[in-house]
């Protein structure tokens, strides 16, 4: 399987010569990084070189990059100081009003797209991420005419991270309904919400309101060392003795 990994990778490096951004193989699983001037030419080519022959896409989706190697729980040990222990609430999804905000992930773009596909014919499969250079207004190819699935992938993408598709023939929300303002996968979007809505017997429908939910932030799960997590033959001596 690694050898199968480190051909594909060699023939991509061979094929798309000074349009790939990287090009490494984790875990057994090839990902590139192509920039989104030549993403829809890449994957074009992905799809109908017999070398490649990616012809399914398996799934798109969004990545928000803005917290990106940040972390704010403390899981490694647990104390007896309250319900919130062992948490700083430093996401921004969990800040409130008047809460200082904290500093962005700067090291890279913020949105990228990731593509998994999956060629049946060759066996094998690649990861394809391109990055968004604005995050004001991320945009980038759309590729849906080269796989015809991903038109549901991309407005996915579109209505929780807000990036949006160039040439995507229907960009609209899908999992949230046409009123709804901002975009919910996004990591400074309030995990609560900014409204809430209710069916308001008085006026016969559907009403908005301020969301009344108090944030709160939960105990994430801490792994211990106890007798759940032993090797039982390590201890089987240690038991009968």
């Amino acid at each position: 399987m690694a050898n199968k990994a480190q051909q594909l990778s060699d023939t991509l490096a061979q094929v798309f010569t000074g349009q790939l951004q990287s090009n490494r193989i984790d875990v057994g699983e090839v990902t590139i990084e192509v920039a989104a001037e030549h993403y829809y030419e890449v994957c074009l080519k992905l799809r109908d070189d017999a070398r490649f022959g990616f012809e399914q896409l398996i799934d798109l989706c969004g990545v928000d990059y803005s917290e990106y190697g940040q972390v704010e729980w403390a899981t490694e040990k647990s104390s007896t100081t309250g319900f919130s222990r062992g948490v700083d609430s430093a996401g921004h999804g969990r800040l409130q009003f008047g809460d200082e905000t904290v500093a962005k992930n700067t090291s890279r773009p913020r949105f990228a797209a990731v593509a998994h596909l999956l060629s049946v014919k060759n066996n094998q499969r690649l990861r394809v991420r391109v990055f968004a250079e604005d995050e004001a207004m991320p945009v980038v190819p759309s590729v849906s005419d080269i796989w015809s699935v991903t038109n549901w992938f991309e407005r996915e993408a579109f209505d929780l991270f807000g990036i949006h598709f160039e040439g995507h023939p229907d960009l609209r929300r899908i999992l949230t309904d046409y009123g709804f303002v901002g975009h919910p996968f996004r990591k400074d979007f309030p995990l609560s919400g900014h409204v809430e809505m209710r069916y308001d017997p008085g006026q016969g429908r559907v009403i908005y309101e301020p969301v009344s939910i108090e944030p709160r932030v939960l105990v994430p799960r801490v792994i211990r060392e106890d007798n759940r997590y032993l090797d039982p033959d390590t201890t089987e001596g240690a038991a009968d003795a």
